[in-house]
């Protein structure tokens, strides 16, 4: 019903018949006339061999309509966007490398709500309560989801764990357990690196709103982001110090928190290959699977199980991140692209091209690469609660900036205290 939709929607525009009406188009195109009625331009972050992915994810759609997409790849995106649509030349869409931004520009008046014209029916079928949440802005939807990053995993070896005896942990108290009994064995539990350039320390963002989201809940997580509750409270202390049972602990990660800071994040999880293993567990995203050796097979070699629960009341929540396709100009062409997004096939065809996770629901399990980012797939389905990466969602000189810095700054030994006050004085006034 979904594809028929967007067929339908091309047959008024896809073949020269621009003027026959949609049905609840308006016009918010700032600059109608520089845009060729059936070629759609899109703007992301995306650069390399996903932008060339990007354009094959279209070629269906191109191929059905005869509406051209054009996908632009720029590493300076988060400022180039705002720009062009200050300078009234925005493209007709664009895709967001976190929501922060699509909501900022969607409040400045400068998004297309897509509820008046994307079928209700097809968003509930394409996208689960947590992720239409997530493209929300104000109650409107802004924003249709393109691919995931499910970021609350644990790698380990199964051989490995087979061969010592070691069982998954299914509590947060029995993960500990099992992370002293692998260091009185003689081994170290962990791999952890967070230096990652100008971006060092986000890694260790994630452990702790990771923990966080399991140990005071979504509605605390939530007040965090917005500040409603400040950066020093208790459930945040917490979240921080037990992160630190483990970072802190020179017997629990390899190279201690030196080797923490020095160790680039792609590189943290290859010592987990060595035999004997230099690590036994490494807690990160799923597109960490493309840092592994080449001769790794993901699935037999290494598995995943999700970050144990804390509190039983909250269980297990999944932290993510991912891109989002939000519309700037409110075109009969780029309305058909939205359509199309709704449906599974863009999403089959681009995680057949890139090992990635899809939020469509309809994506079929064996359009997936492993049986390893299948079960990634089934993890973010069956997830009763959902969160976005809070770093991503606060204010950039927070998130991205005393965040990322306190937690260097932590793992290198500084005072806690000092460290969450710090952050929280950083947070912007309210204008």
């Amino acid at each position: 019903m979904i594809r028929q939709l967007w067929m339908q929607r091309w047959m008024a525009v896809g073949r020269g018949a621009i003027a026959l009406p949609i049905i609840g188009l308006t016009a918010c195109n700032p600059n109608p006339s520089a845009q060729d009625p059936n070629t759609v331009n899109i703007l992301g972050s995306i650069t390399g061999d996903g932008a060339t992915v990007i354009q094959q994810v279209f070629e269906p759609f191109t191929e059905a309509t005869g509406i051209q997409v054009n996908y632009v790849g720029d590493a300076s995106f988060a400022t180039l966007l705002p720009v062009q649509v200050a300078g009234g030349n925005p493209p007709d869409l664009a895709l967001f490398p976190q929501p922060g931004l699509m909501a900022d520009l969607a409040r400045e008046g400068a998004l297309v709500p897509l509820d008046p014209f994307l079928d209700a029916d097809a968003l509930a079928a394409a996208y689960d309560p947590n992720w239409l949440e997530l493209g929300r802005v104000d109650g409107q939807v802004y924003g249709l989801w393109a691919r995931a990053d499910v970021k609350s995993l644990v790698w380990y070896r199964p051989d490995v764990f087979a061969a010592e005896g070691y069982e998954i942990p299914t509590t947060w108290d029995e993960m500990m357990e099992l992370t002293a009994a692998i260091a009185a064995d003689g081994g170290v539990p962990w791999c952890l690196g967070m230096e990652s350039g100008a971006a060092s320390g986000w890694v260790g963002t994630d452990w702790v709103e990771d923990i966080l989201l399991r140990s005071a809940g979504p509605e605390v997580y939530d007040q965090w982001v917005t500040h409603e509750i400040p950066f020093n409270s208790p459930p945040v202390r917490d979240a921080f110090e037990r992160f630190g049972a483990i970072a802190l602990n020179p017997d629990y990660v390899l190279g201690g928190p030196v080797g923490i800071l020095s160790t680039p994040f792609g590189d943290s999880p290859l010592p987990m290959f060595d035999d004997p293993p230099g690590c036994y567990l490494h807690r990160q995203t799923n597109f960490i699977s493309t840092f592994f050796p080449p001769d790794v097979a993901v699935g037999d070699d290494v598995a995943i199980f999700l970050l144990p629960e804390i509190d039983p009341a909250i269980g297990q929540p999944v932290l993510v991140a991912g891109t989002v396709f939000g519309m700037l100009n409110d075109t009969p062409a780029a309305r058909a692209v939205m359509d199309y997004l709704l449906t599974p096939t863009p999403h089959e065809t681009w995680v057949r091209l890139e090992n990635y996770v899809s939020p469509h629901r309809q994506v079929s399990p064996t359009a997936y690469q492993d049986v390893v980012t299948q079960q990634q797939a089934e993890i973010l389905a069956n997830a009763e609660i959902v969160r976005f990466d809070a770093s991503d969602l606060m204010p950039g000189a927070v998130g991205t900036g005393t965040f990322w810095s306190g937690m260097v700054d932590y793992v290198g030994g500084a005072d806690l205290d000092q460290v969450l006050n710090t952050v929280d004085e950083s947070w912007p006034s309210s204008p």
